[in-house]
């Protein structure tokens, strides 16, 4: 079945998650996406190896078989002018290009807009940084977790004294979904106009969108809110509570559910005409009391009888995960969204995550497992008319 992107190239030079997986998400759609990187191999390569190698070396990690699907892997040095060239040619060739680095280095690289637009007028550039190109931090670079930490997430999400970053690295996947979905809107304007333009991700724009409620909060009514960990704070009973073997979620939001949670707990007269207890922010506001009893029933039951009691009254909960534990859910399993991939040239086959939407009549799709380091190298540069011997020499030369 045709992509919705078929004919369409993208150049990949992204590192990491943020560029790279903005270059999957387009991938799946049916773009040709051609990953530059290092002559050795990009480091996010081999985060989370899967495999050593006979010389003990880290293999191909799991981040990289997550953003690698589907792409083409060329090696390339584009600090040395026949490196330069090269990417120039490519650049010819492409529509899209997407990189992830600070603006000082994108320029020494040649791969800012303007000087993309001098190679192909009609350009894409997707530019994700951190701090976007203007303002005091613009040169400054960085990773996820500065988008956490300077968004009030770290901060409001961990205890007093003790700001907790997230492990998952949300911003960077979330600029990586918002920079895809820019990135979409260029090229459908392309396809209207003939004109290019430059798409601009930022880490710490995607910090301050997700954060945003909070924000505005703050700014308008100074209320100067204390970090409470799991527990939300503009609903109630909203938190992580432990049970006899293990943990449960609830997440309780609104009259009726409040209800719902009170009918199941077998006390409904006294929590839902308790005065204090008559709207979602009041209850966030005693979120400790209402807490405190529910973690009081959750202690009294296993994680499976207070799951099943949940269910039965209608309150929303889902337990508490190892990813062991998350690979073997029986939901999981039915939603098949973790396909089995072969890690090339090795007998490993890893669950590889699919595109994260589905659509019915162009699904995305999971064609290709991530390459070999420089696996498509000499194919396109055949395509870009360099012969063998000059592939040879530009090997031996380190060019490529």
């Amino acid at each position: 079945m045709p992509g919705v992107l078929d004919g369409v190239r993208v150049l990949d030079f992204g590192r990491y998650i943020a560029g790279p997986y903005c270059a999957t998400m387009l991938g799946y759609l049916g773009a040709e996406v051609i990953r530059v990187e290092k002559i050795d191999g990009g480091e996010d390569r081999y985060v989370y190896p899967l495999y050593w190698n006979e010389d003990g070396s880290e293999g191909n990690g799991s981040m990289f078989m997550q953003i690698g699907v589907n792409k083409k892997s060329v090696t390339l040095n584009p600090a040395k002018p026949e490196g330069r060239e090269i990417v120039k040619q490519l650049v010819r060739t492409a529509d899209v290009v997407i990189a992830n680095l600070p603006m000082p280095a994108m320029k020494s690289l040649g791969l800012d807009y303007d000087s993309l637009v001098q190679i192909k007028p009609d350009i894409i550039l997707t530019s994700i940084s951190t701090f976007g190109p203007t303002g005091p931090y613009a040169n400054r670079g960085g990773f996820d977790g500065i988008g956490q930490v300077m968004s009030g997430a770290a901060w409001f999400t961990g205890t007093i004294g003790n700001p907790v970053k997230s492990n998952a690295p949300w911003v960077d996947f979330g600029t990586a979904l918002s920079s895809a979905f820019g990135t979409l809107a260029a090229i459908m304007h392309h396809r209207a106009t003939g004109e290019g333009q430059e798409v601009g991700g930022a880490l710490l724009r995607t910090g301050l969108t997700l954060m945003s409620g909070l924000l505005m909060e703050q700014a308008v009514l100074n209320i100067n809110r204390q970090p409470s960990a799991n527990r939300v704070q503009t609903s109630a009973p909203s938190d992580i509570y432990k049970t006899k073997d293990g943990h449960i979620l609830t997440h309780t939001v609104g009259d009726a559910l409040f209800a719902r949670w009170a009918r199941m707990i077998g006390e409904e007269e006294k929590w839902v005409n308790d005065p204090r207890f008559q709207s979602d922010q009041t209850r966030g506001d005693n979120g400790t009391v209402i807490g405190a009893r529910m973690a009081q029933w959750c202690a009294e039951r296993t994680t499976d009888e207070a799951m099943a009691a949940c269910e039965e009254f209608g309150v929303p909960a889902g337990p508490v995960l190892t990813p062991s534990q998350a690979l073997a859910d029986p939901q999981v399993q039915a939603m098949g969204d973790l396909f089995p991939m072969k890690v090339r040239g090795h007998d490993i086959t890893a669950p590889v995550a699919g595109p994260p939407f589905r659509l019915s009549k162009t699904p995305g799709v999971m064609a290709e497992s991530a390459p070999t380091l420089g696996q498509h190298t000499d194919e396109i540069m055949h395509e870009l008319g360099y012969g063998d011997a000059q592939i040879a020499d530009l090997r031996a030369k380190r060019i490529i």
